[in-house]
């Protein structure tokens, strides 16, 4: 971007944008006006001077990727998209947070509005993820086109992002601008709304640190530009705003972060600077005298200053000019580089590689029966076999890389070369081994960024307790739709000796609370296997996670012969009887050994036992009526469940009579196998709990 010029029109439309601002959110009768209205230059020098994109084509592949992580600051966005000529129209402003059917709701939601990125709202979630965003630019770029000059391929992209005091106060961010320093990600630029307000008054109680020192410290390119001047006038200058753009995107090795120092909804009189106009209304008074200032009759409503519009909208036709160069320099990349284009449209598809089928087929005909192998060991077993036929597959944990069996073997660390180290000394800035350092949030965050720009494939691991550091990041993505892979590994009390602040109780019903979230919890190697060609094959795009055994467990010969129908069915039959079953014991991950175990026991004694294995409750509700009564007949009213955590996912499968065998408090200090036996987490107790669900039934009757 040159030759930066701005004119009456430009003044006009900025005017405008902070009139209909104050006007949508009075017309609600509810929302954030301050930030929007002191944000609209900021915003529209964005739009219309350095953002590439085509309001004509929202999902354009070469556009530019602006996130506006203060979602609360909504209208920002919503009003350039409209000015611009997105298909947001003046009807939606009047509709704002109109109802269960607006496309203007309170906080940007993926997939509602045309020209939004991705969901924000919590705050610090929106700068997170923009660092994913510039991961998935860099790596995609790396699988398609790796030797590219700088800013000549299609697969360059920049992340604009706007965020403000609440983002930078939020943990995730700081994780995430850690990585994003860490990793040179020269294709980031955030500006840093700094108006010193937050709902409780000024920040300074809160957030008196030197903002710009700390990003310098993360590896950051820092400017400043000030819209408050140093006599106390303010003047929205966008000419100092550009110039400090400019000189910032002629930095190519660093992320760019430009604190613009403003105040909260100027120039509304009387309301200027003030806390309460960060999430209430303005008042009646406030915005006619605020489109008196503006140079707007304040009597009129949502205004419309044609000449300015028509002005703004000129942007539809330099996106076209935009994509229109593009188009011809993708085409003349595919046919410079007609594999990778085939690469390029089976990701797009999102369709699995040929050989995907035959890697897991091959790593299953090793399984040896009766061999012991922990379900972590074989998730690490299953990411390289199918590794080298899944080039868009990545990823790496949250420092548990060696105990959550997340390396992927021969690969290179996603990181400069200078950073490479004695233990990961192939460092490249495409490589597919992520590290993370111990940054839960900032994984999960980074993770989803990444499936939202690019079509590769990521994964993420920790150990399953420290999935509540994730969660939140879990929760946007499960609200997205993103699918991406958690990989949680000693998933309960049976880790052992690190007790109970490592051992999860009360995690899978927590996650399996997480509308839209599919939770894995596979028995054995063929079973995890399983779980993992379903999880690429599936036909919805739903975030699921791994759970996995950190003890050793039996990889048995009746799941080698029944997983592959059975886990995608979410529940399978894997020990059954020749007539109806007088109980049927259900169970999880490393306790269906047990399930199958309790059966013996109760063969002697007469009782005839169906095992269910129930690796998804997700994906077994997604059967049909039929199936499920097949897998768990009505008619059988005595139960058991089985599994090492909280028992209350299990209630809806009980019925009456069930009697679950969980767990039901913190863990304990001792070894694995101690802490399942003082727990009551045996095959002994299972087979007594058969026995006395059964008992249940015949007294009721």
């Amino acid at each position: 971007m040159t030759d930066f010029t701005w004119s009456e029109l430009d003044e006009r439309a900025v005017k405008m944008t902070k009139a209909l601002t104050a006007d949508a959110v009075e017309n609600a009768g509810h929302g954030h006006p301050g930030s929007a209205i002191s944000l609209a230059p900021i915003a529209y020098v964005l739009y219309q001077r350095f953002m590439k994109h085509d309001p004509t084509d929202p999902k354009w592949e070469g556009r530019d990727r602006f996130i506006l992580s203060g979602g609360h600051a909504s209208l920002t966005q919503y009003v350039q998209l409209y000015l611009s000529g997105y298909g947001v129209t003046l009807d939606d402003l009047k509709y704002f947070r109109g109802g269960i059917d607006t496309k203007t709701p309170g906080h940007p939601e993926y997939g509602l509005t045309p020209g939004l990125e991705m969901t924000t709202g919590p705050l610090g979630q929106g700068l997170a993820t923009a660092v994913g965003f510039a991961y998935g630019q860099r790596y995609q770029r790396g699988l398609l086109d790796p030797d590219a000059a700088p800013g000549t391929s299609p697969f360059d992209h920049k992340i604009w992002v706007i965020a403000g005091e609440g983002d930078l106060e939020e943990g995730v961010s700081s994780e995430a601008c850690s990585l994003a320093g860490n990793q040179n990600l020269g294709n980031l630029t955030v500006i840093f709304d700094a108006n010193h307000i937050q709902i409780e008054g000024d920040t300074k109680i809160a957030f008196a640190e030197d903002v710009l020192k700390r990003y310098e410290a993360y590896g950051w390119y820092t400017d400043e530009v000030s819209f408050i001047q140093s006599d106390g006038t303010y003047k929205e200058d966008v000419e100092g705003l550009a110039a400090a753009l400019e000189k910032a995107e002629k930095v190519t090795d660093r992320p760019k972060f430009i604190k613009v120092d403003t105040l909260i909804a100027w120039p509304t009189p009387g309301k200027t600077g003030d806390p309460s106009t960060h999430g209430s209304l303005l008042g009646s008074d406030a915005v006619k005298g605020l489109k008196k200032v503006l140079g707007l009759d304040p009597a009129k409503n949502f205004q419309i200053d044609d000449e300015a519009l028509s002005h703004a909208r000129e942007a539809s036709q330099r996106g076209l000019a935009f994509h229109n160069e593009w188009e011809q320099n993708f085409e003349q990349w595919r046919t410079n580089n007609p594999d990778k284009a085939k690469l390029y449209d089976r990701l797009k598809k999102g369709e699995i590689p040929d050989g995907f089928d035959e890697a897991i087929d091959a790593l299953e005909s090793g399984i040896k029966e009766g061999s012991l192998l922990a379900t972590r060991h074989a998730s690490g077993e299953v990411l390289n076999a199918i590794a080298p036929v899944m080039p868009e597959l990545w990823g790496g944990s949250a420092d548990l890389g060696g105990a959550c069996m997340t390396d992927i073997t021969g690969a290179a660390s996603f990181a400069p070369k200078e950073y490479a180290t004695k233990q990961a000394p192939n460092a490249n800035p495409y490589g597919r081994q992520l590290h993370f350092g111990v940054r839960e949030f900032g994984m999960g965050a980074i993770t989803n960024g990444i499936l939202l720009d690019s079509f590769t494939r990521p994964f993420g691991s920790t150990f399953f307790q420290f999935c509540d550091y994730e969660r939140p990041s879990v929760r946007l993505a499960a609200l997205m739709k993103l699918p991406n892979l958690y990989v949680w590994t000693h998933d309960s009390v049976a880790l052992g000796q690190d007790g109970p602040t490592h051992q999860p109780v009360e995690h899978l019903a927590a996650m399996r609370a997480i509308p839209d979230f599919e939770v894995v919890r596979p028995a054995d190697e063929f079973e995890t296997a399983e779980a993992y060609r379903h999880f690429f094959e599936k036909d919805n795009t739903l975030p699921t996670a791994m759970v996995l055994s950190r003890q050793p467990v039996e990889n048995m010969a009746l799941t080698k012969e029944k997983a592959r129908a059975g886990v995608r069915k979410g529940a399978y039959v894997l020990v059954d009887t020749t007539e109806r079953p007088d109980v049927i014991i259900m169970a999880s991950g490393a306790e269906v050994q047990l399930a199958v175990a309790a059966t013996q026991a109760l063969s002697e004694k007469g009782i005839a036992a169906r095992v269910v294995s129930v690796p998804s409750m997700e994906w077994f509700e997604e059967q049909t009526e039929e199936y499920k009564e097949t897998i768990l007949p009505e008619a059988v009213e005595a139960r058991v469940s089985v599994e090492a955590g909280i028992a209350m996912p299990w209630y809806k499968y009980l019925g009456k009579y069930g009697i679950p065998i969980s767990v039901e408090q913190f863990g304990l200090q001792g070894s694995g196998e101690d802490n399942l036996k003082a727990l009551g987490i045996t095959a002994e107790h299972v087979a007594e709990a058969a026995a006395a669900s059964i008992e249940k039934v015949s007294a009721a009757r």
